[in-house]
Order: C-alpha cells, then structure tokens, then sequence
C-alpha cells in the first residue's frame, strides 16, 4: 500500500525516446509540487497522451507506474486505476514480472476506497507474482494491504492471520517502516479482538522498529509522526484497562507547540484523547475546552472521520455533565455524520448511546441500533465469504493451472518419449536391416565359399577324367592309329615301285584304310570337344553329377530335367548353395526312405526373377500332417525360409511324394 502523505517524486528527468528523434519530458518536482491539483491532472494527462505513442521497453512502464502513483496521491482513483491497468497490460505483453506485480499492487491501491473486494483480489494476485520473484519484502506489503482491507470491513481474525504471515516474511527484512505498521495494525487488531495485552505487546514492537528507523537517519518528522500514532494506540489501550493515569501521563508528554504546528490534526487527537482519559479519570479540569479545540482544529482541516470521532467523545462528557440536551444534539450530530461517511461502528455507538440518553425515542434509537446491527452482521459475513471466496477461487485457478502445466508437461514428456521410441525404433528397424544385410553377404560370402570347393572338387573329378580320356586318346593314337599309318605309309612307298592291276587294288585298299583312320580321328576329336563342355557350365555340371552319382548306389532312376533358356550364371551363390542342398536333402530322404522307382528332378524358370524347384518321386510317400516329421524336412524348410521363398509338400502314403521349392532370385552385382 502506497504510504499516505508521502508524494512520490516522479522523476528529475526522463529522456524518452522515439524512432526518429529525442524526445526530453522534463519532470521537476518543485514544479509539480508547486500546481494545483486540476493543473497537475492536466499535466498528467499530456504525458499519459505521449506515452500512448512510445514503444513499450521498461522505461515506459516505469513511467505509466509513476504517473498512476501521482493520480492516487491527487485523489483520482479512477485515473490511476486506468494507468495502472495499462501497465499491467503492457508489463504482460513484455513477461515483465517485477512491473507485473507492481501494476497489480497500483491496481489494487485504486479500488481500495471504492471497492475492497477487488483491492483485496488485486493485493492477492500481485503477493503471488511477489512470491514468484523471492520479493519476500512486497510479500509481507500486499499480506499487509489485505490486512488493512480486512481490517476496515470489521474481518478482524482474517486481518490477524495476514498480519501474522506479513511479519513472519519480514523477519529479515531491512524495511523497519513496513514492520512498523504491520505490528501496528496488529496492535489495533488485537485491541478490536479483546487481546489488550497482545496488543499492547504489538505497539510497543511497533515503537522498537522506531528506534531502528532513527539509527538509519530516517525523516525525523515522519518517525514523530509514527511515536505520536503508536504512543495514542497505547493509551487507548491503557484506557480500556482502565489505567487511565498511565494514559494521561503519556499523552500530556507528546503536547506542544511544536507538534500544533507541524501536524495539527495529531495534535487534536492527543487533546481528545488527553480529554477523553481525564474525563474517565474524572478530571473534569479544562475537559471540555480541550474537546472544542481539538473539533475546532479537525473542522478547519475538514477531516470528517476525525470530527465524527471528537462529537461522539464531546457527547459522553456531556452526558457526564447530566447536560443531555446538548449530549443528544452531539451525538445526534455524530450520527449522522457516521451514516454520511458509512462509518458503522460509530453509528452503532451513536445510537447505543442516544438510546440511553432520550427516554423519549429510546424504543426508536434501540430498533435502528438493532437494525444497524443486524445489517453490519450481514455484510461482515458476506464480506468474510467473500474474502474467503476470492481466496479460494484464486487457488482453485491456481490449481487448476498447475494441473494443465503438469498435464502439458506430462504430454510434452510423452511427446518425447514416443518421439524417442519411434527413433530408437527406426535406428532399431535399420540396424536390423544392416545386421540381415551384413548376415546375407555372410552367407553370401559362405555359399560362395562353399560353391567354390564344391566346383574345385568337381572340377578335380573332371581333370582326373580329363587327363585319363588324354591318356586313353594318347594310347589310342600311339598303339592303334601311329602303328596302322606306319603300316599303310610302309605299303605305300613298297607299292610305288609297281604298277599292275594287283598293286592298284592293294593301293585302293590302303587308301580305304587311310580314311578309316580319318574317322577315327575324328571320333576322338568329338570325344575330346565333349570333355570341353564343363568349363562353361559347372555349376549345372554340380548338380548333373549329383544325380548322376546316385545310379551306383541307389536303385531309383533319377532324370534330371533343366530349363535350357535357365542360366545359373544369372543367380547369387547364395540361391545356388541352397538349391544344390535342398536338392541333395531330398535325394537323400527318398533314397534312406521312399523305396521309389523313379524321381525326376526338374528346374523351370517361371518369370523374370522366378525359380521353381521340383522334385516328385513314386515311392511310399507318408503322412505329412505328422508333427515328428524328420531333420532333413525341417533343414529344408529352413533352407526355403532363407531364400525367402516357399516349400510345398505333397505326400500321401502308397502314392509318392512331390517337393516343390519356389523363389525369388537375384542376380549377382
């Protein structure tokens, strides 16, 4: 709460700036000071009307802050109100916490006579950005204008507990002014409550906070100004214990001339008072001229609370003085100033007092008091509710608004969290697909391998043949053909000597037996282009030899039956490896198990990338819904699964089997 009579210098100057030149407001306090009050509401409004076109930085809210706390102090709440509004607008825009909380407290301050249901509101919001900020000091501020506020509306519990936790944050606090009037109000709370020694504990706290206040060279007239407020506060106090000489004596010593000069109406309420503990005391001494100089003095300076307070007292002396007529007139006088200014305690006195002094309208002063009463009953329960509710709905909101941040919060850590899943789960897919990559050039890499000594095996079969075919020819030329064309060229040369019919026909025969010789040359020749034929097809000439091999050790006639446009050279070793074993698995199971005539292994090419492997015999068969079906269907179905490709069985027992392998194929890169 802005602290009364103190009139905030705005500044000594203030250079504001705008995009294309300098602009200076000069603010000089002396010249501010120096205005009337209609002449300073103009000059606030001027610079309200340039500020509107000012871009909105910290300088320009400090100002509009300012010029709101010049409006409060000239009386113009509804000014200060918009201008503090503006602020708060401007300091949301710019998350400008300190200057938030600020414009809420300025806001606050502008209801505050007019409606203290939104002061309160208002008061509360700005603790709570305080609290935000760790401003414990202006914590305890806005715990103590809600105090007052609850205090002025006849809340005296609920202004206790905002007291109490105002001064528990000021327990470190360096601002001695601020305690100085939160112990005060506590003082004047607890005196409302019944507590006076409580109270008078808080007042003489409040008097220790002085003290501290003189060591920091604080203005002299305003810690004078504080002594004199806390010392009148006691010795209401002592009045109400009725130890009214120990009030007499405090309040004779604060009276002086001095004091009537620089704060009159202080003065006055020492003389009331100083009045009012004689008068207890029953000292009627200078009573009465001590009454009407201190209402002559309130009256010139025209405070109505203080005149109301000074006829109630002038009504009790004399009624003391048994001068009712003059008693009822002051009381009546007070009455009605009470009702004007709606002060409802002092009208409840007024009447409670007119009721037992005019006999005559006793029934009627009884039943307004009653009235009055009843009424100032409601509203103090209304207003607790409604202090209660603003509280509650404040924190309801609050709530509320922590439950979306954790709730937000938990989606945002959701959000996160699948987002992260859903890497980890495509990092996972890729590293899965690289491991099965890297797994297929292994097996890649092993089947090549392995085609490798499968064919080098074969191609050692086919040089052993190779050179025993070279050896056979090589005998055949030497023991057969070498010796016959020696013969005949030996027969030749004896017959060229001789010419007769009998030569000629011995020569005709020679040359018969030369031509022989030429066609078995050239049998050998095709023998030996035969031979030839496995170093363009090996790995077909792997599979023929397969078959082949199983005429001398089974009695199943194999046929092997290829596709001729099929080239193996167009598939991966991978698929070939698989093949050959798939292949070699079945020709094994039908030789240890089927007892079949005959098996015809068959190779087709169905599409571009399609590969068919058949293998159907006549034997036994068996039941191929029998769950122990063996290893060797088991390896080749495995074997199937790894071309990613499909096996078919069909098998019934007496009626053969047929294997079918299907399969995509790659070529080789």
């Amino acid at each position: 709460m802005i602290s009364p009579g103190k009139i905030v210098c705005l500044f000594l100057m203030l250079l504001l700036f705008s995009c294309k030149k300098h602009t200076t407001v000069l603010f000089d306090k002396s010249h501010i000071d120096n205005l009337s009050v209609d002449k300073k509401e103009k000059y606030l409004d001027s610079i309200v009307d340039l500020l509107k076109s000012k871009k909105n930085d910290s300088v320009i809210r400090d100002l509009y802050l300012k010029v709101a706390s010049e409006y409060y102090y000239i009386n113009n709440s509804e000014k200060s109100l918009k201008v503090s509004l503006k602020s708060l607008e401007l300091s949301e825009q710019s998350k400008d916490s300190i200057r938030m909380a600020k414009s809420l407290y300025f806001v606050g301050d502008s209801y505050e006579n007019s409606r203290k249901d939104s002061a309160y509101f208002y008061y509360l919001q700005a603790q709570k950005v305080y609290t935000k900020i760790n401003d414990y000091d202006n914590v305890g501020r806005m715990l103590f204008n809600k105090a007052h506020v609850l205090f002025y509306d006849g809340n005296y519990i609920e202004c206790e507990v905002e007291v109490s936790k105002a001064l528990q944050y000021l327990k470190r606090s360096k601002n001695h002014c601020l305690i100085y009037t939160c112990n005060n109000l506590m003082g004047n709370c607890l005196e409302k409550l019944l507590n006076y020694d409580q109270a008078l504990l808080y007042h003489k706290l409040a008097l220790g906070e002085l003290e501290k206040m003189k060591l920091i060279d604080y203005d002299k007239d305003e810690i004078n100004n504080y002594n004199v407020t806390s010392t009148i506060n006691i010795c209401n106090l002592y009045d109400l214990k009725g130890e009214f000489s120990k009030s007499i004596e405090k309040l004779q010593s604060l009276l002086s001339e001095d004091l009537k000069k620089k704060m009159p109406r202080l003065y006055a309420n020492v003389l009331s008072n100083l009045a009012y503990s004689k008068m207890r005391n029953g000292d009627y001494e200078n009573v009465e001229s001590m009454f009407f100089e201190s209402l002559k003095i309130v009256e010139g300076i025209g405070v109505e609370s203080d005149i109301l307070y000074k006829k109630i007292r002038i009504g009790e002396y004399f009624l003391t003085q048994k001068d009712t007529v003059k008693s009822i007139q002051s009381l009546n006088q007070a009455n009605q100033l009470a009702i004007k200014t709606k002060s409802s305690n002092e009208v409840l006195t007024s009447l409670k007092l007119l009721s037992a002094i005019d006999k005559k309208n006793s029934l009627f002063y009884t039943n307004q008091y009653i009235k009055v009463s009843d009424s100032i009953n409601a509203v103090q329960k209304n207003t607790h509710d409604k202090y209660a509710r603003i509280e509650y709905e404040t924190s309801r909101i609050e709530d509320e608004n922590k439950v979306l941040t954790k709730s937000n919060f938990y989606i945002l850590i959701i959000s996160f969290g699948l987002i992260l899943l859903l890497v980890v789960f495509f990092v996972f897919r890729y590293l899965k697909y690289k491991n099965k990559e890297l797994q297929f050039l292994q097996q890649q890499q092993e089947a090549s391998e392995e085609i490798y000594l499968l064919l080098t095996e074969q191609h050692k079969k086919i040089n052993i043949a190779k050179e025993n075919e070279k050896t056979k020819i090589a005998k055949e030329l030497h023991d057969g053909i070498m010796n016959k064309i020696y013969g005949v060229r030996m027969n030749l040369g004896f017959f060229n000597s001789k010419v007769d019919e009998v030569i000629i026909e011995k020569r005709k025969e020679y040359i018969f037996e030369l031509q022989n010789i030429e066609n078995e040359i050239r049998t050998i020749s095709h023998d030996l282009s035969r031979s030839s034929f496995f170093d363009d097809n090996d790995f077909n000439v792997l599979l023929s030899g397969l078959i082949e091999n199983q005429k001398d050790i089974s009695s199943t006639q194999f046929k092997y039956l290829k596709d001729e446009k099929f080239e193996w050279a167009t598939i991966q070793n991978i698929y070939k490896i698989n093949v050959y074993r798939i292949i070699q698995e079945a020709i094994l199971n039908i030789n240890k198990y089927s007892n079949a005539e005959n098996c015809d292994i068959k190779i087709q090419r169905k599409e571009r990338n399609l590969l068919k492997v058949s293998i159907t015999d006549d034997g036994d068969g068996f039941d191929i819904n029998n769950k122990k079906n063996g290893i060797g269907l088991n390896n080749m179905k495995e074997r199937a699964n790894s071309l990613n490709g499909q096996l078919k069985i069909e098998s019934k027992i007496g009626k053969g089997t047929k294997i079918e392998v299907t399969f995509n194929f790659q070529t080789p890169t």
